[in-house]
């Protein structure tokens, strides 16, 4: 070993039996395959020199290194590179510098890394970590790699502890399993973060994500990725390849992230309970893709959060009780496949258990600006009717007057209508009306169209009104055309002034 270090070779001690070989596996591997910790460590901190014409390196595979690898607040500058190996303890850097560390298919009961520096990659791909992992307020220069890695909980019920992260590049954790909360409140990503194909679970606590005030430069990827490959990140697999889907079981907390390109939650899972959550307070981000499957219990969160292009599905979002919407504002509807505007209106209303004309209001203006003024109109009439619910008695009846009638002046040609129709029956009754005059030989002809409109409408005077009586039925019947001649010019000035508002 200490020869291939100088050499910058690979000290390999694998038997070339998968069965024997396999770092999780419960063969048992003997002293010939066994080194000291701290020999390991003594390479790192204080080797010998290369050969000449030669990098030192530490390329290890199907070892097992026995106690405690500790490397606290050491600065280790040959490349590292472990795989397929076992390590007995604990692997303990924090405050440590390194320029890259490489574990590929390692077994490694801990990996304390709190604050350690790397001037590469750090990378754990199909990693086992049995009690979880700290990188609380690391800093990794470029690539941190988690791909098909399998991380459980520690003492807390927590995986990974990555609170004030700071990745320089991409963060790639796909097909990863995470037994416990994952935690990157604070974090910061420099490209994108990649959860493609992961399946996250936490039976023990409130939350598998919590990543409040993440910063990711590009995307937040919690979409599906191919078995066939499992570390492709992006692109169209080919024709056969089995998918498997992001999981996630507990809630997710992504309160205040910043998102420089979108977030993806494309055929996402969620599994909550009734008090879980998946949160999105206050995010931004141009694109927010909710194309997941809907969650059947607990809450989808997207208060005060504010996107660009909100790209959704129908058959996304959660029903009545399951959707919060507050100050939730968003400037492009792009839909995939059906989404009528019936649906559109479930989406609102199942988002204020409460009235709140707020969801309403942002819906139309989005949908005027889009061109789509009919629609506007039948949201902000949808509003109306919810408000109508909330007023006592009077309110609701002087309500449903104004949306029979002219439909809170949203549809005005519906008044015309009305007028027309009881302006028309009025003057058949009135036709057969008796009507002697008030005033002798001072009135005009008898003409009971005229007769009719004069009722009918307010304010105006066509010279008929007043100069004939009529008496029992027919006096009833007048004073109804008159009440109705004010409910519909009082919803038509009612109907004009919201119209002149919205202009």
């Amino acid at each position: 070993m200490w020869q291939a270090f100088r050499n910058g070779s690979v000290y390999d001690l694998r038997s070339h039996d998968p069965v024997v070989d396999d770092p999780h596996g419960g063969h048992p591997w003997g002293p010939e395959r066994t080194v000291r910790a701290r020999i390991v460590c003594m390479l790192l901190l204080d080797g010998p020199p290369p050969l000449p014409g030669r990098v030192s390196s530490l390329k290890l595979q199907g070892l097992q290194v026995v106690d405690a690898l500790d490397l606290a607040g050491g600065a280790v500058e040959p490349y590292v590179e472990m795989k397929g190996c076992r390590f007995e303890k604990e692997i303990l850097l924090p405050e440590a510098r390194v320029t890259t560390l490489r574990l590929v298919d390692c077994s490694i009961p801990r990996l304390e890394a709190a604050r350690l520096h790397t001037e590469g990659d750090l990378h754990l791909p199909r990693c086992r970590l049995h009690n979880g992992m700290r990188l609380t307020d690391a800093q990794i220069g470029t690539d941190l790699m988690l791909n098909q890695a399998i991380v459980y909980r520690d003492r807390r019920g927590r995986s990974i502890m990555g609170d004030g992260l700071n990745v320089g590049q991409d963060v790639q954790a796909e097909m990863m399993e995470s037994h416990g909360e994952l935690s990157l409140r604070g974090a910061k990503v420099g490209v994108s973060l990649s959860l493609r194909g992961s399946r996250l679970a936490n039976p023990y606590g409130r939350r598998a994500l919590n990543a409040p005030q993440l910063t990711v430069e590009r995307t937040l990827y919690l979409t599906p990725a191919s078995l066939g490959n499992p570390l492709m990140t992006g692109g169209t697999p080919a024709r056969g390849t089995r998918i498997q889907r992001f999981e996630c079981q507990g809630g997710v907390r992504l309160d205040d992230g910043r998102f420089g390109d979108a977030v993806d939650l494309e055929q996402a899972r969620f599994t909550l309970e009734n008090d879980q959550e998946v949160s999105m307070r206050r995010i931004q981000t141009p694109e927010l893709r909710f194309t997941c499957e809907r969650p059947r219990r607990g809450q989808v969160v997207l208060s005060g959060a504010k996107v660009v292009n909100l790209v959704d599905k129908s058959t996304s979002w959660p029903g009545i009780g399951g959707l919060r919407l507050g100050g939730f504002t968003y400037e492009n509807l792009v839909p995939r496949g059906s989404f009528p505007l019936t649906r559109r209106l479930e989406w609102v209303a199942a988002a204020t258990a409460e009235y709140s004309p707020e969801p309403y209001e942002k819906l139309a203006t989005v949908l005027r600006n889009t061109g789509e003024d009919a629609d506007a109109r039948e949201v902000l009439l949808a509003k109306q009717r919810r408000r109508r619910e909330t007023l006592p008695l009077a309110g609701k009846l002087w309500g449903y007057a104004q949306d029979w009638t002219v439909a809170y002046g949203y549809r005005p040609g519906r008044a015309a209508v009305w007028m027309a129709v009881l302006w028309f029956l009025s003057a058949l009754a009135f036709a057969h009306a008796p009507h002697p005059p008030l005033k002798g030989q001072e009135h005009p002809q008898w003409n009971a169209t005229l007769y009719s409109l004069d009722l009918l409408l307010p304010v105006i005077n066509l010279g008929q009104e007043g100069y004939w009586r009529l008496d029992g039925p027919w006096q009833w019947a007048s004073a109804t055309l008159i009440i109705l001649g004010w409910i519909l010019a009082t919803t038509v000035a009612a109907g004009a002034t919201r119209l002149l508002r919205r202009g």
